[in-house]
C-alpha cells in the first residue's frame, strides 16, 4: 500500500500547479475558484538513499526509479477540491471535501505566501497568509467537534448511569479518523481531562476535538510562491510566530519545480527532483536563460523548490515513517532482481509488521529476520530503523 497525501488549499493558490509539478500529470490549472472539482489521484515520490551501493550493487527497482544513488519511492498524492470557509457546514463542496480529505494519511496545505489571493481565492494585495492557515484548522476543528459531540450524545443516551468507557464510545464514533480506544484514552488524559464527560465543559470539548484532529490529520504547510519578496517577508513573520509552532513549514515554488521538470524532459537542463542545483545542458534563449537564473537563485537559497521537501516532510517528519529494503542473505539479490523493493512503513514497525506488510503468508510463517548489513539474526518484535535491509525467514515462502 502507498501512503496517501492529501493536497489542500483554497482556490487559486497554486495547488494544481503543485500537484502537476509533483506528479507531472495534466491537471487543469487556473486562477479561478474550483479549477479542480473532483479529487485527482496521482503518483508522486519520496526520496530515500538507496542501500544498493553499500553492497556494491546496482538496484533494479520494481516501481519508481533510482538516480545516482537516490531511490524515488511512490506515494499517492490526492488533489482535494472544495476548501472554502464554511465547508463543514456544507458550503462549497462541503461534505464531499471532508470525505475526500479523510481518506488521506497526512495533509499538505498549499498556502499563497505572497498574499495575493484573499480568503475566497480572489486576486488581492496584502492578504495575511495566517488567515488561510487558521481557517483550514478551524474548518477541520469544527468538523471534528461535530463528530465528537455526536459521540457524546450517544454515550449519554446509551450509558447514562451505566458502567461504560467513554474512550470506547468516542473511538467507535470517530473510527473513520483512524483512532482506537487506546489512542483515544491517551488523548483524553493528555488534555488533563477525566474519563467522565460530565466533568467536561464546552472549552474542554473544543480543545479535545482539536487535539484529536492534530493527532489523526497531521499537516505540513507548503509556503508557495516563495520566489516573491512579499512571500519571503511573510515567511519570516509567520514562521517566527509561536502560535504556529505546532505546524511544519516548507518554503516552495511549485512553478519553479514544474519549469525545471519540463526543461529536464526537453533536454534543456539536467535536474533531479528535489536537488538544490541543476545544470543547463541545452540551447536556451536569452529570456529562458534569465528565467533559469531566477530559478537557480531560488533553489540555491532554499535548497530546492520545496515540492519534494513538502512531500518528504509529510511522510518522514510529520508521519514519522521509515523506509525498509527487503534483502536476502547477501543483502541484495533475489531471483527477480537486485534491491527491487523499498517499502514505506509506519513509525515503530517491527520485523513481524514488515513481514505482514509484504504478504500475510510470510507474516504467519515468520521465524525471524536477518539484518543484512551485520548478518545478525533479529527477532520478530525488533523495531526497525530507517533504511534497514532485512531478510525475512518464513516457513511459508521466501520473502521477495
Amino acid at each position: 500500500m502507498s501512503y496517501r497525501i492529501g493536497l489542500v488549499g483554497k482556490p487559486s493558490v497554486g495547488k494544481s500547479t503543485f500537484f502537476n509539478a509533483a506528479t507531472m500529470n495534466d491537471v487543469p490549472e487556473g486562477a479561478y475558484p474550483f479549477t479542480t472539482i473532483d479529487p485527482t489521484v496521482g503518483e508522486a515520490y519520496v526520496r530515500v538513499d538507496c542501500a544498493a551501493p553499500e553492497f556494491d550493487e546496482t538496484c533494479t527497482p520494481s516501481v519508481g526509479v533510482c538516480r545516482e544513488g537516490t531511490r524515488f519511492v511512490p506515494v499517492k498524492l490526492v488533489d482535494v477540491a472544495g476548501l472554502v470557509p464554511g465547508a463543514h457546514e456544507g458550503r462549497g463542496l462541503g461534505n464531499q471535501f471532508l470525505t475526500d480529505l479523510n481518506e488521506t494519511d497526512v495533509l499538505i496545505h498549499v498556502v499563497d505566501f505572497s498574499g495575493k489571493t484573499d480568503i475566497e481565492g480572489e486576486a488581492t494585495e496584502g492578504h495575511d497568509p495566517r488567515e488561510d492557515i487558521d481557517f483550514l484548522e478551524e474548518e477541520l476543528d469544527a468538523w471534528y467537534l461535530d463528530v465528537l459531540e455526536k459521540g457524546l450524545e450517544k454515550f449519554e443516551t446509551r450509558y447514562h448511569g451505566a458502567d461504560a468507557a467513554i474512550e470506547t464510545e468516542l473511538a467507535d464514533q470517530m473510527s473513520a479518523f483512524g483512532t482506537d480506544k487506546d489512542r483515544m484514552k491517551r488523548t483524553i488524559l493528555a488534555q488533563d481531562l477525566e474519563l467522565d464527560p460530565e466533568t467536561w465543559d464546552e472549552t474542554d470539548r473544543i480543545e479535545l476535538a482539536r487535539e484529536i484532529r492534530k493527532r489523526t490529520k497531521p499537516m505540513v504547510i507548503a509556503a508557495n510562491k516563495m520566489d516573491t519578496p512579499e512571500a519571503q517577508a511573510n515567511w519570516e513573520a509567520i514562521t517566527s510566530d509561536p502560535d504556529y509552532d505546532h505546524l511544519s513549514f516548507v518554503p516552495a515554488s511549485a512553478h519553479a519545480e514544474k519549469a525545471l521538470k519540463n526543461a529536464d524532459d526537453a533536454g534543456v537542463v539536467d535536474y533531479t527532483p528535489g536537488a538544490s542545483d541543476f545544470e543547463v545542458v541545452g540551447d536556451v534563449s536569452g529570456e529562458q536563460e534569465a528565467g533559469l537564473d531566477r530559478i537557480n537563485e531560488f533553489v540555491t537559497e532554499y535548497e530546492g523548490t520545496g515540492v519534494q521537501g513538502a512531500l518528504e516532510s509529510a511522510v518522514f517528519d510529520v508521519l514519522g515513517c521509515i523506509a525498509v529494503f527487503p534483502g536476502s542473505a547477501n543483502g541484495s539479490k533475489d531471483e527477480k532482481g537486485v534491491f527491487r523493493d523499498c517499502f514505506i512503513l509506519p513509525e515503530g514497525s517491527t520485523t513481524e509488521d514488515f513481514a505482514y506488510h509484504i504478504h500475510s503468508d510470510i507474516g504467519e510463517g515468520l521465524l525471524h529476520g536477518t539484518d543484512c548489513r551485520s548478518g545478525r539474526q533479529v527477532g520478530t518484535d525488533r523495531e526497525l530503523s530507517h533504511r534497514d535491509v532485512i531478510e525475512l525467514v518464513s516457513t511459508n515462502q521466501a520473502a521477495p
